[in-house]
């Protein structure tokens, strides 16, 4: 499933070590308000347990070159007695600020609505990220609320911002076809 630019496939055991790597980048953990990285070990460890789950997770592909090269993970973490999910979204360094992150947002939503039919998707992002506000919106998110002082951003407090996508506001055709 994807555009031109953008596709979205199985989340891989064989990329545990690239999708530990990008999880070290500073920017990424300062953007996810955590203080320390992983071990390898932990990771590969826990990617056994992410692959057995429920939890709707994808391998994000960049397709600017013609030939789909990993470029990030999306994960949708769903509720599924209200129909909702918390959408997690992670890329390499080097495939941010290009629209790929707004691209494999906007594919998520799309899977999340017209296969999962789930009829809310929901995230927290700190506030202080405003290119990632920005993208989030230009996907289909809005503002919803704000959780005061709930993150860290390079070392001080800061505001998590919740927002919100519904199925009912989601426009536009599907990439989905049958």
């Amino acid at each position: 499933m994807g555009t031109d630019t953008c596709a979205l496939g199985p989340y891989r055991a064989d990329l545990v070590e690239t999708y530990w790597r990008w999880e070290q980048d500073p920017a990424l953990l300062v953007g996810y308000g955590r203080q320390q990285p992983v071990s390898l070990e932990a990771r590969t460890e826990g990617i056994a347990h992410q692959l057995r789950g429920d939890n709707i997770r994808f391998t994000v592909y960049d397709l600017v070159t013609g030939t789909p090269v990993p470029a990030g993970v999306a994960t949708l973490l769903p509720d599924s007695s209200v129909r909702t999910a918390e959408y997690v979204v992670m890329l390499a360094p080097d495939a941010r600020g290009r629209g790929l992150g707004t691209s494999a947002t906007r594919l998520v939503l799309d899977y999340a609505f017209h296969v999962t039919n789930l009829r809310m998707v929901w995230l927290k992002v700190l506030a202080p990220n405003k290119a990632a506000v920005r993208s989030y919106e230009k996907s289909g998110f809005r503002a919803a609320g704000t959780l005061r002082g709930a993150g860290y951003w390079l070392g001080g407090v800061c505001d998590e911002l919740l927002m919100d996508a519904l199925a009912s506001e989601f426009t536009g055709p599907s990439v989905i076809t049958a």
